[in-house]
């Protein structure tokens, strides 16, 4: 099996651990593909593995008694699917998916456990479970104060944080389920997001024309979760996402 070196994963969390420790996992690290609908958690299921994402985008759902559902958090290239480990706890009621395809690093819970024995390595992940707390939280304050065209602003700059490239692999069904309103609704809003060319809509992608413009119109509710994991996750000394928004040099493509 060839090694696996820190310098050649695009993990940003992988990327952050200290030398000793990666070496430590990385025997136990399995490439995984991840094509659209794979599962990476159950609801209320013991989660197994955790996966380092490498490409693509994982989305995490919250369902209630009666079967309706909304999407809560993306997890891209800057996390960690599976991460309630993190926390102690050995299932959800949550369940993870991949929203786009891609591939990461997956570790059975049993091998990864005894990495957290680092406190380095232990503070790292906690920061991170802090910023996914706080997409959570701004996510319910998009969702209470904000309209619908700058919460689909939001949702679209939040998935062109976490690929490569512009185009996002994206049905407007889909875009309905994950804002949790009609899809008549989405398919309104992209049309005039079209309109100030700031994205371009086609059957099944929505491609980024204009991020900046798209900035603007999430307004407040975009780039507080951004700014903080740049502020704990990055190397200090980094320059910290300015306050428009998330710092795509570290993260990818410019537009």
């Amino acid at each position: 099996m060839t090694e696996l070196l820190q310098r050649q994963v695009n993990n940003r969390l992988l990327r952050r651990f200290p030398e000793d420790a990666f070496e430590l996992l990385a025997p136990f690290l399995e490439p995984v593909d991840l094509p659209v609908k794979r599962s990476l958690v159950l609801p209320r299921k013991p989660i197994e593995h955790v996966c380092f994402i490498e490409s693509g985008l994982a989305s995490m759902v919250a369902e209630s008694a009666d079967g309706k559902s909304v999407e809560i958090r993306h997890i891209g290239r800057e996390g960690i699917a599976g991460y309630p480990v993190v926390l102690g706890v050995d299932r959800t009621p949550n369940k993870t998916f991949m929203q786009v395809s891609g591939h990461g690093l997956q570790v059975a819970t049993e091998d990864f456990l005894p990495t957290l024995e680092n406190a380095d390595v232990r503070q790292l992940l906690l920061r991170y479970v802090h910023t996914c707390e706080l997409q959570l939280s701004h996510s319910a304050l998009a969702a209470a104060q904000y309209q619908m065209h700058q919460r689909l602003a939001r949702w679209l700059l939040m998935c062109h944080d976490r690929i490569d490239g512009n185009e996002l692999t994206l049905t407007h069904e889909f875009l309905a389920l994950m804002l949790g309103v009609r899809r008549a609704g989405v398919t309104e809003e992209l049309h005039i997001l079209e309109g100030i060319h700031a994205i371009k809509s086609t059957r099944g992608k929505v491609r980024i024309l204009n991020r900046n413009t798209l900035i603007e119109i999430a307004g407040g509710c975009y780039g507080v979760p951004e700014r903080e994991y740049e502020r704990l996750i990055e190397a200090p000394g980094r320059p910290v996402v300015h306050p428009a928004g998330l710092n795509r040099n570290s993260l990818g493509d410019h537009v």
